[in-house]
């Protein structure tokens, strides 16, 4: 009897949820997804789950090793560059296949005002010349980059609130999941006064309608540009993954 072909998937995305559902029960593969545990409640994912980091990249070379990954499928979000770099490292040294799912970047349309910035340090340095009530919609990882700007107030949206408070001077929490609505999205910006948006550049349909919200307003966005992608085969959906999957079985 052929043994499945061990796939781990590196998720927390709706692509990584997609693809692990197509996945389970095919007797072909044996599919894991590992979640960084950074979400409380993350969304029901199919297959075998893991919670919890690796140790760096000499931690999943270990696993990959121990539990036999035939692959490896990073389905990270565009912005979890540490996960990405380790995954690299872990699968050469492992001479294991690697496939990253990566979704296309929002690309700027008529009306967007965009300000196109490096990263999230550039972010905050600019911000004061676009607006003083900003939706800062980046994750909670890098609020605390934004404590300088003192005259500035910050609606925060997340999955999951902090334990502890941002170094900010002024600001709402709000928690919420996408995907998101373009009406309630326009009714959050008429609500708060949203003048500025400062966004990572994360792609994908999900949390899009923010984009479309401040289009329509002719409210500026700063958007945070992607880290540079990985020289490895890129897939842009779930879908496409399956494919590729797939055609290393036949």
């Amino acid at each position: 009897m052929i043994e499945p072909l061990r796939i781990l998937i590196l998720g927390g995305t709706g692509e990584a949820r997609r693809l692990a559902e197509r996945l389970d029960g095919d007797t072909r593969f044996h599919v894991e997804t590992s979640l960084a545990g950074a979400t409380a409640n993350p969304a029901e994912i199919a297959g075998d789950v893991r919670r919890g980091g690796f140790g760096g990249a000499a931690g999943l070379e270990a696993y990959i090793s121990e539990q036999g990954i035939g692959l490896v499928v990073d389905a990270t979000h565009p912005f979890a560059d540490t996960i990405s770099r380790s995954a690299v490292t872990a699968c050469e040294k492992c001479a294991t296949d690697r496939l990253v799912i990566c979704r296309p970047t929002w690309e700027t349309q008529a009306g967007d005002r965009w300000v196109c910035v490096a990263n999230v340090a550039e972010a905050a340095a600019r911000l004061s010349e676009y607006g003083t009530r900003v939706f800062l919609t980046i994750g909670r990882q890098e609020i605390d980059a934004f404590a300088e700007c003192r005259d500035i107030w910050f609606l925060i949206r997340l999955i999951d609130l902090p334990t502890t408070s941002p170094s900010l001077n002024s600001f709402k929490l709000i928690s919420d999941r996408g995907p998101f609505d373009l009406a309630a999205e326009r009714r959050m910006f008429r609500e708060y006064e949203i003048d500025c948006i400062v966004s990572k550049n994360s792609g994908g349909t999900d949390t899009y309608p923010k984009i479309q919200a401040a289009r329509e307003a002719g409210i500026p966005v700063i958007m945070i540009e992607r880290p540079e992608a990985p020289k490895v085969p890129i897939v842009d959906a779930a879908e496409a993954a399956l494919e590729w999957i797939e055609a290393k079985v036949r």
